[in-house]
């Protein structure tokens, strides 16, 4: 190999010259030999790379127990009770839902597979519904004949079915029943 090819195929690899070079002995400009291949490969690696970083995020996330939303809303994996799926929210640095509107309700109700908690409870005084921002319920999305207190006081907590009608399937539950929480950042 001659000396003039070693120079040419050193400058064809620095990264200030891997697109294209001038030769300005024809007045044009030229892509070097070699390069056409290095940038292509160049391009499919960082291709991969990003494919890889967003795979390992979504995967990442559901191996910590949550699926996010792009609206901020997440659902733990696992049951717990209405005071830990809360605590579980709160830990991530959110909340067990609040539905304030028809809208929130279907939109929620359409995410929802199973009965999930929501952050509904009369825990502090019975018959009175709060939020867990401490807003008090305007407008509540209620199964038929709930809230019912079937328990004679003791059912507190406020879960969502999905496989009751959108707008009329909350039941009040005793707190230590298991369900999924849905969060909301």
């Amino acid at each position: 190999m001659e000396l003039e090819d070693v120079y040419e195929n050193a400058k064809c690899r620095s990264v200030m010259d891997t697109t294209q070079r001038y030769n300005q002995n024809e007045g044009r400009a030229q892509t070097c030999k070699g390069c056409r291949c290095l940038i292509v490969c160049l391009g499919i690696l960082c291709l991969l790379l990003i494919a890889g970083i967003i795979l390992q995020h979504f995967q990442g996330a559901s191996k910590r127990g949550y699926l996010w939303g792009p609206d901020g809303l997440f659902m733990s994996n696992e049951v717990m009770t209405w005071s830990e799926s809360r605590q579980y929210c709160r830990d991530r640095g959110a909340d067990l839902v609040i539905i304030n509107t028809e809208v929130k309700q279907r939109f929620i109700t359409s995410l929802a597979k199973e009965s999930v908690w929501i952050g509904l409870s009369d825990i502090e005084n019975e018959g009175i519904m709060k939020w867990v921002d401490n807003s008090p319920l305007k407008q509540g999305f209620w199964a038929k004949s709930e809230p019912n207190n079937y328990y004679g006081g003791d059912e507190d907590c406020i879960e969502l079915d999905p496989d009751k009608h959108t707008l009329n399937n909350w039941s009040d539950l005793k707190c230590s029943d298991m369900r999924k929480g849905i969060c909301e950042k």
